[in-house]
């Protein structure tokens, strides 16, 4: 026996998938119809959205941030298995692909759970956070803009309650965090925000290497 992975997980990736994805047909819709712009790499995968959704429901959670939209699969995913008192908080600056998100809440019956923000992300959350919302959010999610990962990561610990729960995508960068000639400005902002959080006392943590990554960070 090794205590290290001997999977192949490229091999078995597809397998994972097969036999664990439970992808409802309105989710399938808005996926291949997002698959269509050019920018589709920003979707996160459906084996996320439906880990997304399990985190929600095992948080019992009622009030979720989201930092970075797109057309709204991840959204619509936490949506879908929230309460009835249950609301997100979207953060995005694009109406022409947050109007494809709107569309696709309507015909799931989860708009009123939903409250879209268009304006710069670190903007709204200074607004919450100026409103006394620190601690009052159950999840948060960020998939935006990599440079200020840093940033949103701080504002939205301070929004999170003591046991929720930080989810931060593509802290794998397609590799790139492990290889040393890729030095771009959004690969060492990643890079960076890893380093900190595997060294910050405020969260546990754990990383897992689900579609292009993504840090589980539980506030103590």
């Amino acid at each position: 026996m090794s205590n290290q992975s001997t999977l192949d997980l490229p091999s078995l990736y597809s397998y994972l998938v097969e036999h664990s994805v439970r992808e409802p047909e309105l989710l399938r819709r808005l996926r291949e119809e997002t698959a269509k712009d050019e920018f589709s790499r920003m979707q996160i995968a459906p084996e996320q959205g439906q880990f997304m959704q399990l985190m929600v429901q095992l948080l019992n959670a009622t009030q979720i941030i989201e930092v970075g939209t797109y057309t709204g699969y991840s959204s619509l995913c936490m949506a879908m298995v929230l309460p009835e008192n249950g609301h997100i908080i979207c953060c995005d600056t694009s109406e022409q692909w947050t109007t494809i998100a709107k569309r696709y809440w309507k015909a799931a019956g989860v708009s009123e759970k939903i409250t879209l923000e268009l304006a710069p992300a670190s903007e709204t959350l200074n607004t919450l956070l100026n409103s006394n919302k620190a601690g009052n959010f159950d999840l948060v999610f960020i998939d935006a803009d990599k440079e200020n990962y840093d940033h949103y990561y701080e504002q939205c610990l301070r929004l999170l309650r003591r046991g929720g729960l930080l989810l931060i995508d593509n802290v794998l960068w397609s590799g790139k965090v492990a290889d040393e000639q890729y030095n771009d400005t959004d690969t060492q902002a990643i890079r960076a925000l890893n380093n900190k959080i595997k060294h910050d006392k405020r969260v546990d943590i754990c990383m897992l290497p689900m579609a292009d990554g993504i840090t589980m960070a539980r506030k103590k």
